[in-house]
């Protein structure tokens, strides 16, 4: 699951980058306005955290630019605690849900999780489950039938974001903005790479269920 943090202080947006990594999700940064939104206008993310007071372009014009072109990512707006009008503001232009400084790690990872679901993807806290299949976020292991291999990282999150759509072919292209990010290099042999290691520890747990190659476009999870 990949998100979007746009804050101009650098060092509450570092530690919001990294508390987030280590709970498993892909992040990218911006630090203004105008990078802001540029990179929320990709429609990549499924989740935009996102501070009212930003340089270049204010948390608003951003949630309004953003719903002007009909996308429907969730935003979690992050204002002051005397910003009453900006609370009713981002609510009013599309802001789904609003987050007062300063704040507790606990109750924004909540949120975010609250807001994904309400967007309708198939994500839970600590697992995903398909065909008898588990995908344990807290080991960074699939196990079926009380088998269990651990995952590398790019692993997981590949295997993460097949799991969160079984049964639809996933672009190659979508898989490499999801977890390598939009502006990435990487080549479509490197996803062949990891889904080759994918399928060899899905073989090696004894579950039927697969990576199969949909020619020219991408993979599903069957």
């Amino acid at each position: 699951m990949k998100i979007l943090v746009v804050e101009d202080e650098a060092q509450l947006a570092d530690a919001l980058t990294e508390i987030l990594k280590r709970n498993k999700y892909i992040v990218d940064t911006a630090y203004n306005g105008i990078d802001g939104c540029d990179s929320a206008l990709t429609g990549v993310y499924d989740c935009i955290v996102l501070d009212v007071m930003l340089p270049g372009m204010n948390g608003l014009e951003i949630l309004r630019n953003i719903r002007a072109e009909k996308l429907s990512t969730p935003v979690l707006l992050l204002t002051a605690r005397s910003e009453v009008e900006d609370k009713i503001n981002g609510l009013d232009c599309g802001a789904d849900d609003y987050l007062t400084k300063p704040f507790v790690t606990g109750e924004l990872l909540a949120r975010i999780r609250a807001l994904t679901r309400r967007k309708g993807e198939i994500f839970d806290e600590s697992k995903l489950t398909f065909n008898g299949l588990e995908l344990n976020k807290n080991s960074n292991s699939v196990i079926y039938n009380g088998n269990d291999v651990k995952l590398s990282l790019k692993e997981y999150q590949i295997m993460e974001l097949l799991m969160a759509n079984p049964r639809q072919i996933l672009p190659k292209e979508r898989i490499i903005e999801k977890i390598w990010g939009f502006e990435s290099d990487v080549e479509y042999n490197n996803i062949e790479v990891y889904i080759s290691f994918l399928r060899k520890k899905l073989s090696s747990i004894g579950t039927d269920t697969q990576i199969r190659t949909a020619r020219g476009i991408g993979y599903s999870l069957e």
